[in-house]
């Protein structure tokens, strides 16, 4: 128990370096959705589905490689020079690759014809790439508050020109308020979506420049044998990547080719609320990736890993319970009402975002026996059954389809990992107490949402007495981790 204490407290540091610049983020999708009609929205939600995918290409999964190799290489100059250079030669090549193919790429990522649009996304992928070991290396030394501090300011950047941009700007306007020349003429040559991208540009050149001191720290040499290493371990993790891109972005992009751009445009929106389980699933990775590995070699490591799993399952099955309760008063206070009839997904997507959190979990086996080979193994046919289902299902249901499909993805992952991972490396996770906190978190949100829907006093009342449950249930084992030294 003594383990967990820290764990946590790390968690809840990551968690507000995770958790409030994507909710001041997420705040955001009220002013773009007020600013853009749904087909323009979707401009939004295709860009970053192409940025997704491209940032997992050009980093090639080495931040996880570099949290691996930092627990066992000596060198450990060497490692952060040599893991810092990896990813600016794959920067470099990609900027060279798009800028020498930029017609075709920009009409492949189907950005409307629009060259502004292409350059903005080779900006933000190549800044972003380049501040990847930088991050990691704070978050391995645990330098919590500089990390947490540099991405706070990031995002009050993109708040503010989002802000300035597709809220006040258009409000002096229409107004009758002059600008001055220069800032009138910006705005009246540009495309109004292309200001988030603008904001996101600013945003991770800021943070760069902030994170330059960690050019100090490469005073080792560039190790191609530790390069080599370090690409055996990572190439499986970035093909997982790909296809978790796949998972969790072909939904959008299919409900656009196989319905049209508005129904894409609403399904996005609705899917942001969702963000509420991925904060708190982002939060639990950035505080558990580096606590896994320096936490390996301990006796005690598997049955720790197990707590945290249960712990896990329990909070996410309550944050699933909460959202589903308040979902009516969370799409008037988050969405524009134009785009509310998507919101029949989010209960199922929060689920499935919940699978992939304990699929998150699971993957300590495999990071820790060096088997990365199985996250491409589980992520491919996550993919594949994301295509085929999305196919099967867009055409008969829309954008449920997508939900449903998300759901069968994640969920499948998440067993075969569990069932796979028993034999490699056994933990002695607490399936059926944690699954009876699961199937209470879902027989309450179907209760909730599909017979008592807006009776928040029945719900609220459902969600009270499942708090209570688990807090009777666990106060035992919750009292030691707080009385337990670190």
């Amino acid at each position: 128990m003594g383990a967990l204490k820290p764990f946590f407290k790390d968690t809840f540091v990551y968690g507000v370096a995770a958790v409030l610049p994507r909710v001041i983020n997420f705040l955001l999708v009220k002013v773009h959705s007020d600013a853009l009609p749904a087909q323009t929205y979707a401009e939004n939600t295709n860009f970053y589905v192409w940025a997704a995918l491209a940032a997992v290409l050009v980093t090639i999964g080495f931040e996880t490689a570099f949290f691996r190799f930092y627990q066992t290489e000596k060198k450990k100059d060497n490692l952060m020079t040599t893991a810092f250079w990896s990813i600016v030669a794959t920067t470099a090549l990609f900027v060279l690759i798009t800028l020498a193919f930029f017609d075709f790429f920009l009409a492949q990522l189907d950005f409307g014809g629009d060259p502004i649009q292409m350059k903005l996304f080779i900006g933000i992928l190549a800044l972003d790439s380049l501040a990847v070991i930088p991050f990691a290396y704070l978050r391995v030394a645990n330098k919590a508050k500089r990390y947490t501090a540099i991405k706070l300011i990031n995002v009050g950047v993109i708040v503010l020109v989002n802000l300035l941009f597709l809220k006040y700007i258009p409000a002096l306007l229409e107004e009758g308020n002059p600008l001055p020349t220069l800032l009138g003429h910006l705005f009246q040559s540009t495309e109004l979506v292309n200001f988030i991208f603008v904001a996101n540009v600013l945003g991770s050149a800021v943070s760069l420049c902030l994170l330059l001191p960690f050019l100090g720290n490469l005073k080792g040499d560039f190790d191609w044998s530790l390069c080599k290493k370090m690409l055996a371990y990572s190439w499986p993790i970035a093909i997982a990547g790909i296809a978790y891109v796949i998972n969790e972005n072909l939904d959008k992009l299919l409900i656009g080719t196989l319905m049209d751009k508005y129904a894409m445009g609403v399904y996005s929106a609705c899917y942001k609320l969702a963000i509420f389980m991925n904060l708190y699933i982002m939060a639990f990775r950035l505080g558990a990736e580096p606590f896994f590995f320096n936490h390996a070699n301990q006796k005690e490591a598997p049955k720790t890993y197990a707590n945290i799993l249960h712990y896990f399952v329990i909070v996410g099955s309550l944050v699933l319970v909460g959202i589903v309760v308040f979902i009516d008063l969370l799409k008037q206070l988050f969405i524009n009402e134009d785009y509310w009839e998507a919101i029949v997904i989010v209960p199922v997507v929060l689920l499935a975002n919940l699978f992939l959190g304990v699929y998150h979990n699971l993957a300590v086996w495999y990071k820790l026996t060096d088997k990365t080979r199985y996250a491409m193994l589980f992520s491919l046919v996550g993919a594949g059954i994301t295509i085929v289902t999305n196919l099967i299902l867009i055409p008969k249901i829309g954008y449920m389809g997508a939900a449903w499909a998300t759901l069968a993805a994640y969920g499948t992952m998440m067993v075969l990992s569990y069932c796979i991972g028993k034999k490699h490396y056994p933990v002695p996770y607490t399936i059926r107490k944690s699954g009876k906190y699961l199937l209470m978190a879902v027989l309450i949100s179907y209760t909730s949402f599909y017979q008592f829907r807006e009776n928040y006093f029945f719900s609220v009342v459902l969600l009270i007495l499942f708090g209570g449950a688990i807090y009777w249930n666990e106060k035992t084992a919750l009292n030691k981790i707080m009385q337990s030294k670190e």
